[in-house]
């Protein structure tokens, strides 16, 4: 096998168990990989530089075909109601035929570190066929100093194949496209999609995994920090705003994704960001907005004009673009990316009833009681399938790469809320005036101005009423926001409309909590919806 690139020689391929590719690229920078996807046929550049990419098929997660290994030793350690097993037998063959695809091939190999802690991270090598899922995932992990390449040991391999496809009766998988974990090994098996998410999201799973038996929190959200160190967290789902929202040019980016909470304070699992492209603008988001003009940038399903120019509202290749980029694009991210514990924490919802209010301050159980729940609506695109927003309930914010069980995170989390004081809210990001399909989605502008009177402490002394349908504080009244939008109720035209959706989605908060009831105390089951008469 031939190979290029700088690696550990005693660490190649064939320690993976690849032994017949005809050629393999070590830790390729960006240069050499534009040149290989062009040449391959893989992407094309756009007017301003950016690499631009089409995933086919999958234009987002797979969430129905992602197996987990029952082996006896991790088994009770997982979550099995929300994670599908797959026998080592039939990862073991998965894994020898996904070898034997590799046969004659070019692959692209990056030794990658996922998570800025050190004594919390994990090695990854990330094995990919296309040229472009190498640069990808290059722009998404930590990059390590190239001059420690040579002494790098990897402690977890992804093998991405997107040619590759399953047999369900052979593999034990549900179609032809399979991501399968296998925890004891560390291994991920990645075949039958193109969607680069898949490769980053299985380091995710993997640290989700590992970290809370270190009482290290694992948590779906962004982060950012002011000048003063005031950190803060935001948790939400795809579509919620993460990304949007933490990259604020007056606080500092510590990622846009994916993070822990430990003894050291928060760090970023990640080394880049994952926007979402659809219907960007630079004059809403004009530090994502730039990341679109440099060479490096990763584009995905994002439209180009005659003249290679992105047509950012052009939604006919997916609803889900995407632009993955490193950190050090934005120009205020963390060189570090690490910070101290956070003083507040962001639920981000995008509520699709039009019931939240874009802004609430939750007591530590609500805060608890929120996080289980993990409400928001299932944005166009996110997942194969879904054409347009549904409500739906992830628990963690991000239930899909959830191993564990979610009283795992939710206790670790509400220990580390209490040990340090910190101030919990829940943001709608959502729509108001009505639900999804009659209202309008929350103005930018507005939750703007309320979360940075959050961050800021401009909330903590304004005079605050308690919602009756869920319990928690609501401002009255706030400076540069219009008063009635704070009170959803208000902004319906048809008040009884209000009152009946109100109704149902409190129920359905109650019936979908009834599973962490048993795992919870007294305290976190009180902070249950309060509001349950349906409108006749």
């Amino acid at each position: 096998m031939k190979t290029q690139g700088i690696f550990n020689k005693s660490h190649s391929l064939e320690k993976n168990g690849i032994t017949g590719a005809s050629v393999s690229y070590y830790n390729l920078t960006e240069a050499a990989l534009y040149e290989y996807a062009i040449r391959r046929g893989e992407a094309e550049i756009s007017a301003h530089g950016a690499l631009v990419a089409k995933t086919g098929e999958h234009t987002g997660r797979s969430a129905k075909d992602k197996f987990i290994v029952k082996d006896g030793i991790v088994d009770d350690a997982i979550w099995w109601d929300n994670n599908k097993p797959m026998t080592p037998e039939a990862f073991e063959t998965l894994y020898k035929d996904m070898i034997a695809h590799t046969q004659n091939a070019e692959l692209f190999v990056q030794d990658l570190i996922g998570g800025a802690d050190d004594e919390h991270n994990i090695k990854a090598r990330v094995i990919t066929e296309h040229a472009w899922h190498s640069l990808f995932i290059r722009n998404l992990l930590i990059r390590p100093d190239r001059k420690t390449l040579p002494d790098f040991v990897s402690e977890m391999t992804i093998l991405d194949l997107p040619s590759f496809r399953a047999n369900p009766e052979k593999h034990g998988c549900r179609s032809e496209t399979v991501i399968a974990i296998d925890f004891t090994r560390m291994i991920v098996l990645i075949g039958g999609t193109s969607y680069a998410g898949e490769i980053k999201k299985s380091v995710f799973t993997a640290l989700n995994y590992l970290l809370p038996a270190k009482d290290v929190m694992p948590m779906h959200c962004s982060a950012n920090v002011s000048n003063d160190g005031d950190a803060a967290v935001f948790f939400g789902l795809s579509g919620t705003g993460k990304t949007t929202l933490s990259a604020d040019p007056a606080r500092t980016l510590i990622g846009d994704d994916e993070h822990g909470w430990g003894p050291n304070g928060i760090f970023n699992f990640e080394g880049g960001c994952y926007a979402k492209a659809i219907r960007l603008s630079e004059e809403a988001e004009p530090e994502i907005f730039s990341t679109t003009r440099r060479f490096g940038t990763v584009m995905e399903n994002v439209v180009l004009d005659e003249n290679r120019v992105p047509d950012f509202d052009d939604g006919s290749l997916a609803e889900n673009s995407r632009i993955a980029y490193p950190l050090d694009f934005i120009p205020n991210a963390s060189a570090s990316g690490k910070a101290g514990n956070p003083k507040n924490i962001i639920m981000l919802t995008a509520d699709a009833f039009g019931v939240m209010p874009p802004i609430a301050k939750l007591t530590p159980a609500q805060a608890m009681y929120h996080f289980l729940s993990g409400y928001t609506a299932k944005v166009a695109g996110t997942e194969k399938g879904v054409t347009e927003p549904e409500a739906t309930f992830s628990t963690c914010f991000g239930a899909p790469f959830m191993p564990r069980h979610p009283s795992a995170y939710g206790n670790l989390l509400r220990q580390l809320i209490a040990d340090n004081g910190v101030n919990c809210w829940l943001v709608n990001t959502g729509w108001t005036g009505g639900a999804y399909g009659v209202g309008n989605r929350m103005p930018i502008k507005a939750t703007r101005t309320l979360l940075a009177a959050a961050l800021d402490g401009n909330l903590d002394d304004v005079e605050m009423r308690i919602d009756q349908n869920f319990g928690f504080a609501v401002p009255v009244a706030v400076e540069g926001v219009d008063s009635k939008i704070l009170n959803p109720r208000e902004t319906w035209a048809d008040k009884p409309a209000y009152d009946e959706q109100a109704a149902k989605l409190a129920n359905m908060f109650r019936d979908n909590f009834e599973k962490f009831a048993d795992h919870v105390d007294i305290e976190v089951n009180d902070a249950a919806p309060r509001f349950l008469q349906a409108a006749e």
